[in-house]
């Protein structure tokens, strides 16, 4: 019986392990290479934090936005601007309750306002923040507010 309970034990160690690996650290160099050499064509990449209402309130928008468009080169990334110490106190978490299944990361940043002009010159640091990336057609749009769906499905189709 022992045994027993110790076995179940360790499964639910190794699942929850595999969950939290859901959420990595990822640079914004890692970022551009992740969009470069991926299959898909064109990248929404959503930079958000759990402490942002506006972003929050946009996020299943962008779940939606994937799993609507599922089977076409689409790839929704979720760069989460949270410090790095908040990774399993709060994004993990935050994954889980919402049932997140786009790819979600951590910027893995040390200067905020390095990866701020990384990602696009235009961008004050305002949260909610999103950049559309078309791989063929050598375009980057960059836009600073929150999306209602119709909204983001419109962007999307525009840079599709």
């Amino acid at each position: 019986m022992k045994n027993k309970y110790l076995f179940i034990f360790f499964v639910m160690f190794f699942i929850a392990k595999i969950s939290l690996a859901q959420v990595r650290l990822l640079s914004i160099n890692q970022l551009e290479n992740r969009i470069q050499q991926g299959k898909d064509t064109v990248y929404v990449v959503n930079f958000w934090a759990t402490w942002c209402a506006p972003c929050v309130k946009e996020l299943p928008n962008f779940e939606k936005l994937s799993q609507t468009y599922k089977n076409q080169p689409l790839k929704v990334i979720l760069m989460s601007v949270d410090f790095k110490s908040k990774l399993e106190k709060a994004v993990v978490p935050f994954v889980r309750r919402n049932k997140i299944q786009s790819e979600v990361y951590v910027i893995n940043e040390k200067s905020e306002q390095g990866y701020i002009d990384k990602v696009s010159k235009d961008w004050t640091g305002s949260l909610p923040a999103t950049l559309i990336v078309n791989k063929l057609k050598n375009s980057r749009k960059f836009y600073e507010r929150e999306f209602t769906y119709p909204q983001l499905e419109e962007v999307y189709l525009a840079n599709k």
